[in-house]
């Protein structure tokens, strides 16, 4: 069971991808102001594209020319999400940026997709302690990722590939293949 005495800070911690606590005051901090960005991004209209643009490159680690995501939009703390030129993510992107989230190129993403890094322990005592850890996830350049796909932590997803609608990500997915289901998998080549 973790118990944090060993000099490094809960964000040093989480950096590392081991167990911490998320309530510790640098985190909560970060986690607020992602929030108070989301909520003036989520709140912009239509036509301020500048604005939307202003508050994103705020927000995110990075992020590409031309790229465009639709509010509602929600995320941990923003910082650990890369994304790069020319994606499109549709209404309801969860990105849970616990670990690291890399999107290459030309990434389309549909309506209410999840990427979601963070494990949380199997063991009863230390998740009621409220410990909890995660894995980064990788998106390879024109990649298409259906309305409401759900990828898990620790997943690469390889440039070229198309996840179906719905599907469940739980394990890496070649470049250039389709992936359908729950838990997906891969139904044929692209090529």
């Amino acid at each position: 069971m973790p118990d944090g005495s060993d000099g490094r800070t809960m964000r040093e911690r989480m950096d590392a991808g081991e167990m911490y606590l998320a309530d510790d005051p640098e985190l909560v901090e970060a986690y607020l102001r992602a929030q108070e960005l989301t909520e003036a991004y989520n709140a912009t209209g239509v036509r301020e594209r500048e604005r939307r643009t202003s508050l994103l490159r705020e927000l995110l680690g990075a992020i590409g020319e031309d790229t465009a995501i639709r509010p509602p939009f929600h995320v941990d703390y923003g910082t650990q999400i890369r994304i790069g030129a020319r994606c499109f993510a549709n209404f309801g992107l969860v990105a849970l940026d616990v670990a690291a989230i890399t999107i290459g190129d030309d990434v389309q993403l549909g309506p209410n997709v999840q990427l979601l890094t963070p494990i949380h322990p199997l063991e009863a005592g230390p998740r009621r302690d409220k410990w909890e850890a995660a894995k980064p996830i990788t998106i390879g350049d024109n990649v298409w990722l259906g309305g409401g796909v759900i990828v898990c932590p620790g997943v690469t997803i390889g440039a070229d590939t198309v996840v179906g609608a719905g599907a469940v990500v739980t394990k890496d997915l070649p470049a250039g293949v389709l992936a359908l289901g729950n838990p997906a998998r891969v139904v044929r080549s692209l090529d």
